[in-house]
């Protein structure tokens, strides 16, 4: 049987975590999510470094990720795992309040496989994530680690 890969999320906000968390979970996702809540934090985490040194190696199915985040910000996080040939492979939803064009194309330039803004109401924020957890995590393929 296949193991169920893990999911990263980054992201600063803990609203925004908890209401990520309870939507997976309404949708019954079995991969367990990992949460960061900064990028220097995301990228000690994707090289195995700091508190994670010890951590598994396996690479996350996902990785849900904010862009406006302490530290590191998200651009940098998707640049340095674009840049990795351990890591590039894996897909990276930008998860996202900022509308402005410059972070989606940027975003995009540096191999965002999507960018998702995140919506205000609390109802929509629910139906996204769950779209997001359900193809992402479920119905996307990707190549062995």
């Amino acid at each position: 049987m296949k193991e169920i890969d893990r999911i990263l999320l980054a992201e600063d906000d803990q609203r925004d975590v908890d209401l990520t968390l309870a939507a997976l979970t309404e949708i019954n996702l079995v991969n367990k999510v990992d949460v960061v809540n900064n990028g220097e934090e995301a990228l000690d985490y994707l090289f195995r470094r700091g508190t994670y040194k010890n951590k598994e190696s396996k690479k996350p199915a996902v990785i849900l990720l904010d862009l406006k985040m302490p530290k590191v910000d998200g651009l940098e996080v998707l640049k340095q795992i674009k840049e990795d040939k351990n890591l590039k492979t894996i897909p990276v939803v930008i998860l996202t309040s900022s509308k402005m064009e410059k972070d989606l194309l940027t975003s995009y330039n540096l191999g965002a496989n999507a960018f998702i803004i995140k919506p205000v109401h609390f109802e929509e924020f629910i139906k996204a994530i769950k779209e997001i957890g359900s193809f992402w995590a479920i119905l996307n393929e990707t190549p062995e680690k």
